[in-house]
């Protein structure tokens, strides 16, 4: 078994944090900087920033809100939201970002996740997958994009298959139907995506106990966990995670 990361999420919008449940609802969640600073002194291994209205608001990432945080840590930084040219990519990169996380603009353009692995390197490209449960896919999800607003009669499954041909490095699904609510990753789902490719895969959406996490691993098939309520609520901190998964034989970077 690989060793396994923790990293926690900041889901931007107006320069704050927030925090929703099935992409609604939001919610304040703290200062992106002094969040990012403590996930870092806890040990978090990375840190996603993801600017969740960028696509709706049909605009850029907000390269300040990059630069803040990327200013206050050390870990590797995954930037994503409204990233769809390579330009964007290039600009991201420069504001401190690591990683950059393409979701609708892939599902749109794909040979761009083939352009960006060829320009930046294979693990600086992360290809996020939000899907939803439909019987009518053959893997039983459905790609979304566009934060959760529209449907695209995709499989989940084979688009990250395809996506890891085109030179993805990393594959990030995140079930619409598990998102902030605490109650554990959409396991059914994640796993479904990590039998399917070989690329590190990160559990995201759901994650609400310590035994999500174990179960994300184990039962998901996950190398990364995201998780972003649980943090940013300080229900629990990324050492407590680390020392539990530890605890039940789960190698992670103490």
């Amino acid at each position: 078994m690989s060793t396994v990361k923790i990293m926690p999420c900041l889901d931007m919008k107006d320069g704050r944090v927030v925090k929703g449940v099935h992409f609604v609802d939001l919610k304040d969640a703290g200062d992106p900087a002094e969040n990012a600073a403590l996930y870092q002194e806890e040990g978090a291994d990375e840190l996603a920033m993801l600017d969740i209205a960028a696509t709706l608001e049909n605009r850029k990432t907000r390269l300040e809100w990059v630069e803040k945080v990327s200013g206050v840590i050390d870990m590797p930084l995954t930037v994503g939201g409204g990233i769809s040219s390579l330009e964007d990519i290039d600009l991201t990169l420069k504001a401190g970002a690591d990683k950059v996380s393409m979701n609708s603009a892939a599902v749109q353009n794909p040979e761009m996740v083939k352009e960006a692995a060829l320009e930046y390197g294979k693990e600086r490209i992360t290809v996020a997958v939000d899907g939803c449960r439909n019987s009518a896919m053959t893997s039983g999800f459905e790609v979304v994009v566009a934060g959760g607003t529209k449907t695209t009669g995709i499989d989940a499954v084979s688009w990250a298959t395809q996506c890891q041909e085109l030179g993805a490095g990393v594959i990030l699904p995140t079930s619409m139907d598990g998102d902030g609510t605490q109650d554990g990753y959409d396991l059914e789902f994640t796993k479904a995506i990590s039998d399917a490719v070989y690329l590190p895969v990160i559990a995201s959406g759901g994650a609400g106990k310590l035994s999500d996490f174990k179960d994300a691993v184990l039962n998901g098939g996950a190398s990364i966990l995201l998780a972003a309520s649980v943090f940013h609520y300080r229900l629990l901190s990324v050492g407590e995670v680390k020392e539990y998964l530890n605890e039940n034989g789960i190698n992670v970077y103490l």
